[in-house]
């Protein structure tokens, strides 16, 4: 039992005993102590003046005294005001480093079957294009939501939803059809994703170029400049027959249709390489060529309830004008869908293949309106979440200029960040991994890719999500300060003090005596490893990785704070050297649990 439960149970019976009152659970307030103070944890006696009908200073003397005679985790305490500071007991700090001990999973919540079901839709690419940078925020907070979640009981499902469909993949299909030459990933040596991002700025380039001829011809017919290049875009042939190309593949031209198969699954095989090499994945994958047509239906479902109307034009809006919004469109004048029309045919179908509780979107910024207005189509729908989904929004993430070119120019590739990450890594840790035995050079590349990817991780991850960020490559691979490496090295040097504890013939036993002494600085840090459990269940709450980043770093800092000050392996008694050696295998165990919240590996030496 936690010894804030134990308190508060104490408290309670205090105030029962001493002045005869039941009082609720929630009116008893223990939080740790403030650092100028001595003491562990604080009651705030302020609740219980009304019962008492005593100053602030008497009634916390008086628990206090109940305290120290009936619960033998309080050893002592002083009184500051309305405060009761207490000192816990020795064994009842060693009570509860032997319940962090003896639980794998210390402070997170297992799933039973009565556990609600929560769905996390993160990803989202585009098969026109690899994924980018903010492909890499969306998926790395996508991951560490479901980690996060799943470690505060629920059941969790990780979904994709793919926009494989529309003009923009046309453009690629055209591109590769007029210049492509047959070229494949295979005799390209092209990632998938890559080759089709190619053909998509090819077909930009061309585009772009029969623009600029048709406006010079309008502005010459003397069509102002404004009227000249909307009308270029509109009649320039790529752009006529890319929408032609579209018309073939919602009629099911089998031609057309091959052609996009193929060209998908080039796709998909880059992107499983990219996902592999950032640890993320999904239980079920949707796609919007299949899910467009469950939206048209569910749409005009609702258009027959009078949920929604119909233009004379013929398009189909929904009135949000009682919400404070306006109205929106749901399917266009010739009957092809929008993308609230895609959303709404996927929330259906998921809603056909779980039962969900909560639906978590996570998407960036610039999607707010859309996923507030989503939310109120699926509760007038009748999808039970609908009202309460979730829009998890995040802002943008850039990189300093200069540091990293992309192959399109324009955004940094997934890929080439992931290169780079892992290559500084080896460079940075090179000397550190010479230091070591026997390290061979496949073990030295797997050290390179797991700091690169924590480095990557976690610089991303420790920013609150809501907040555009700068991610610094060569700030982030630092082994000093608040990075993924930092902890990471942290970890690795108690695996290296238990192997050489393993290494001496000591054994670390599975529970500790409780009358084992402790000091002050050894009851801070299993102070710290018990807030683990409340840093779970706040992350799960706000849903903020950022909160179980700063946790860790904290509690890595705490630690290392702690070996600079006191030897574990040299301690003054055998008894102390058991103590420190508990107390830093949880420490590890810890970082590696929290890190792994966040999609981060952490190596067993560096």
């Amino acid at each position: 039992m936690k010894i804030e439960t134990k308190i508060c149970n104490g408290v309670l019976q205090a105030i029962n005993e001493l002045y005869g009152a039941e009082v609720p659970e929630k009116m008893v307030q223990v939080q740790k102590t403030r650092s100028e103070f001595e003491g562990s944890l604080t009651l705030v006696v302020f609740p219980f003046l009304k019962i008492s009908k005593k100053k602030p200073e008497d009634t916390a003397q008086e628990i206090g005294d109940w305290l120290v005679a009936n619960e033998p985790a309080v050893a002592g305490f002083n009184v500051v005001k309305g405060f009761l500071n207490m000192t816990i007991s020795p064994a009842a700090w060693i009570g509860l480093l032997n319940d962090i001990h003896a639980d794998s999973h210390y402070g997170e919540q297992q799933a039973n079957d009565d556990s609600p079901l929560v769905m996390i839709e993160y990803s989202s690419p585009n098969t026109n294009k690899p994924l980018h940078l903010g492909h890499v925020r969306n998926n790395l907070l996508g991951w560490s939501l479901a980690q996060i979640m799943a470690a505060n009981g629920n059941k969790v499902v990780k979904t994709n939803i793919v926009n494989d469909r529309g003009i923009h993949i046309c453009k690629s299909m055209l591109a590769w059809l007029r210049w492509g030459n047959g070229e494949t990933p295979e005799t390209s040596g092209k990632k998938g994703d890559h080759l089709i991002g190619d053909y998509y700025v090819a077909f930009d380039k061309h585009y772009r170029e029969e623009v600029a001829q048709l406006k010079a011809q309008f502005e010459a017919e003397g069509m102002d400049a404004e009227a000249a290049e909307k009308k270029a875009k509109e009649e320039a042939p790529l752009i006529k027959e890319a929408h032609e190309m579209l018309v073939k593949w919602e009629q099911g031209d089998p031609e057309v249709r091959a052609l996009w198969e193929k060209m998908n699954s080039w796709v998909y095989a880059g992107f499983d390489e990219t996902y592999k090499a950032l640890g993320v994945s999904f239980d079920k994958i949707y796609y919007e060529s299949e899910t467009y047509l469950e939206g048209k239906a569910k749409v005009e479902e609702g258009l027959k309830k009078g949920l929604f109307f119909r233009r004379e034009d013929n398009s189909v809006w929904a009135d949000l004008t009682d919400e404070g919004l306006d109205q929106k469109l749901l399917l266009r004048s010739d009957g092809t869908s929008v993308y609230m029309t895609q959303d709404i045919g996927t929330a259906d179908m998921r809603f056909r293949d779980y039962p969900i509780d909560k639906m978590i979107y996570v998407v960036g910024n610039e999607q707010n309106y859309h996923f507030q207005v989503l939310s109120i189509l699926l509760d007038r729908l009748g999808f039970k979440w609908g009202k309460e989904l979730v829009h998890f929004s995040y802002g943008m993430v850039e990189l300093p200029n200069g540091k990293m070119k992309s192959r399109e120019g324009t955004v940094v590739d997934a890929d080439d960040l992931v290169a780079t990450m892992i290559a500084d890594a080896r460079q940075m840790s090179e000397d550190k991994v010479n230091k070591l035995k026997d390290v061979s050079e496949e073990e030295k590349n797997e050290i390179a890719r797991i700091v690169g990817m924590g480095a990557l991780k976690y610089f991303i991850l420790k920013v609150d999500a809501r907040k555009n960020m700068l991610f610094n490559p060569e700030e982030s691979i630092d082994f000093n300060g608040n990075t993924g490496p930092f902890i990471q090295y942290t970890h690795a040097r108690i695996r290296s003090i238990l192997r050489k504890a393993v290494a001496e013939g000591i054994t670390i036993p599975d529970v500790l005596d409780a009358s084992l002494p402790v000091n002050e600085k050894e009851t801070e840090l299993i102070q710290k490893m018990s807030e683990y459990g409340a840093a779970v269940a706040q992350a799960g709450k706000d849903y903020s990785p950022s909160g179980i980043a700063n946790y860790c770093y904290e509690l890595t800092k705490q630690f290392n704070q702690f070996y600079h000050d006191y030897s574990i392996l040299n301690a003054e008694s055998p008894e102390a050297k058991t103590v420190r050696l508990v107390l830093a295998a949880n420490v590890a165990k810890i970082i590696k649990n929290g890190m792994a919240l966040l999609g981060i590996e952490v190596p067993e030496r560096m």
